[in-house]
């Protein structure tokens, strides 16, 4: 079984573009109020609400530091900090705003995972 996290959204054509354009996100389902994106097996959908919700974070998982490096150099505009390693999680990551003010998160583990 999959899952989808939605979010509401006051802007859902310029949050659809940022996921699509800037982060490489893929439109994978168009409803009347809601647009459902696809990033790897992450499913995101966006629907055009009064008030966005911004609580949480949105994290994508690179395999390596030059993937979450990769995305720093494309979101260096959106960007709150320069990536970084975290001794206490073990990753190396970096967090971004979304244009309503969502913290997305790309990192990427130093150690060994199970797949998804």
């Amino acid at each position: 079984m999959t899952g989808i996290v939605f979010f509401g959204t006051e802007h859902l054509a310029t949050v659809v573009d940022f996921y699509v354009e800037t982060v490489g996100a893929d439109v994978w389902l168009e409803q009347p109020d809601c647009t459902v994106l696809k990033y790897d097996n992450q499913l995101l959908g966006f629907c055009d609400r009064e008030d966005a919700e911004t609580e949480g974070t949105i994290t994508f998982v690179a395999e390596s530091k030059s993937g979450v490096d990769e995305r720093y150099e494309a979101l260096v505009d959106h960007a709150r900090d320069r990536p970084t390693e975290n001794e206490r999680y073990r990753i190396y990551h970096f967090y971004a705003t979304d244009p309503e003010g969502r913290a997305v998160e790309f990192q990427t583990f130093l150690h060994e995972t199970e797949p998804v």
